[in-house]
């Protein structure tokens, strides 16, 4: 007799199609264990034993005879515990404990405990899409799955906590009735702002540069001496971001539900995630990767802020693989088998000190011969390619006993959101209108949209051309530096941007300058 239950398997942070084929020949000669083919994994091999046992002490038995269970397609290598019950289903229906052909109508998914409890897996929301995409009746999860499941509009989520709940589900003896989500309560515009900026002592420049940076989504080095507060101003940092949308929540949620990372009885990512690699931190674990591939840091911080603390302490080639995700907000990771693409768009936030021991300035005019010479051997730990990609380089100097001691509250994360969230409105108005509904902000602009929006008259004209002799900058910097002023003449309100718009701009470009 052959069975067949739907499932799926995960290939990076998608969900793909999983066909479980169960034959069950029973005048056939019994063999040690049943066969089961299709690319299968050390984890997917051994499940046939959980899965005996599991059946046993439901009180369902084991067929006797030879099993043969593929997994389809044969080519996509399969690994993971979300097959074990599909896997458990169709030995139940080749053994017509099932009396329904049900199954058939739902994609199926669960790891099994040796007692028949069903137990969470990975990956529950990119099947649930994968479900909506086949038009499915619905998924069949465990408990703990069902609410991320859930938040997928469309599809039916059964929560199942056993195998004889399943049993009794499908053969219609039990009914369930499909899991239903609080919309209120994974609006992500609810979640909390989380620490304010007012707690910050001085550091008003600072405050000033990442709200533009927040503003526009740049990308952001703080350089000064240790207790400056650049650790302090990059926690604060998401607190003045706008709130996330559905579609970059369900995003988000995909890649964390995908890696198990998603948070016990939450359904849905509903803060920009902050993701804070050790500088002790290997290359794959940043930028992704593993012989079967997974995401690494960048792609658990899209949406959200990649803060490295102590940017010249992590190793040079973890640093450089950063380039391409800055660039094209993806990263691929090719092997031999295949090749996946994980969404890595990502706010960069980096913080240094000038020099090993911390001391220094980057003014030349302040700075002795030793200190600057000890500062460009560290800063040369952070290749020129990497800096040129930062849109805003900022210097954050030590605080005086003057701000540390002021009763008077400096600027809060509500003043610094309000002036972001006017910069974004506009932005998303000027960008929708030309690109049909596609949210773009300014760091994100292409050369075509920096032609249309960032023209820049004859006294900007002029300023560019003295910071292009001046500092040496690059065409990419001359386009990031086009982009900030972009940015702070939305925060302004303005509709063309000025000479004082780009002069500030040109501030922000600290690591240009020639010493």
């Amino acid at each position: 007799m052959l069975a067949k239950v739907h499932a799926f398997v995960l290939q990076g942070i998608d969900a793909r199609r999983c066909e479980v084929e169960v034959d069950h020949a029973e005048k056939a000669e019994a063999g040690p264990k049943p066969t089961i083919v299709g690319l299968p994994d050390t984890s997917v091999k051994e499940c046939v034993d959980r899965i005996r046992a599991a059946l046993f002490n439901c009180g369902y038995g084991w067929p006797m005879g030879r099993l043969v269970i593929n997994l389809a397609p044969a080519d996509l290598k399969k690994e993971g515990n979300a097959l074990e019950l599909p896997i458990a289903l169709g030995i139940l229906a080749v053994c017509r404990v099932l009396t329904t052909d049900r199954h058939k109508r739902f994609l199926v998914a669960g790891e099994l405990a040796l007692d028949g409890r069903v137990r969470p897996v990975k990956g529950a929301l990119s099947m649930a899409m994968l479900a909506r995409e086949l038009e499915m009746e619905g998924v069949i999860v465990p408990e703990d799955n069902a609410a991320e499941a859930a938040v997928v509009p469309g599809v039916k989520v059964y929560p199942i906590s056993s195998v004889s709940e399943l049993v009794g589900f499908l053969n219609g003896m039990l009914d369930l009735a499909s899991y239903r989500i609080d919309e209120s309560s994974i609006d992500p515009a609810t979640a909390a702002a989380g620490m304010d900026f007012a707690e910050v002592r001085g550091q008003e420049l600072a405050k000033r540069a990442l709200t533009i940076a927040a503003a526009g989504r740049h990308n952001v080095l703080l350089l000064g001496p240790p207790g400056a507060g650049k650790t302090m101003l990059c926690q604060r940092l998401p607190s003045i971001l706008p709130a996330l949308t559905r579609q970059e929540a369900l995003e988000t949620t995909r890649i964390y539900s995908a890696c198990g990372l998603l948070p016990r009885g939450e359904s849905l990512i509903r803060t920009r995630p902050v993701r804070a690699p050790h500088h002790t931190a290997s290359g794959p674990s940043v930028i992704g990767g593993g012989s079967i591939p997974r995401p690494g840091e960048v792609s658990l911080a899209h949406n959200g802020i990649l803060f490295l603390d102590e940017l010249p302490e992590f190793p040079r080639h973890v640093l450089e693989v950063l380039r391409q995700p800055l660039e094209s907000g993806t990263v691929t990771i090719s092997r031999a088998h295949s090749s996946i693409a994980f969404p890595a768009r990502f706010m960069l936030v980096a913080a240094m000190n000038p020099s090993h021991s911390g001391r220094g300035t980057l003014d030349p005019r302040q700075a002795t011969a030793t200190e600057l010479v000890a500062m460009e051997r560290y800063m040369s730990r952070v290749s020129g390619p990497l800096l040129d990609r930062i849109d805003i380089h900022l210097e954050v100097p030590a605080v005086t006993y003057r701000d540390l001691t002021s009763k008077v509250t400096g600027t809060s994360s509500q003043q610094m959101r309000d002036q972001v969230l006017g910069a974004i409105g506009r932005q998303r108005e000027r960008f929708n209108k030309e690109e049909g509904g596609n949210t773009m902000t300014n760091a994100s602009m292409g050369k075509k949209e920096l032609e249309s929006h960032c023209i820049l008259d004859d006294a900007s004209q002029l300023l560019m051309k003295q910071g292009m002799e001046e500092l040496g900058l690059s065409a990419r910097a001359f386009d990031k530096v086009r982009k900030v002023a972009r940015t702070i003449a939305d925060i302004e309100g303005a509709e063309t941007i000025t000479a004082q718009h780009v002069s500030e701009a040109i501030q922000y470009r600290l690591l240009d300058r020639k010493w």
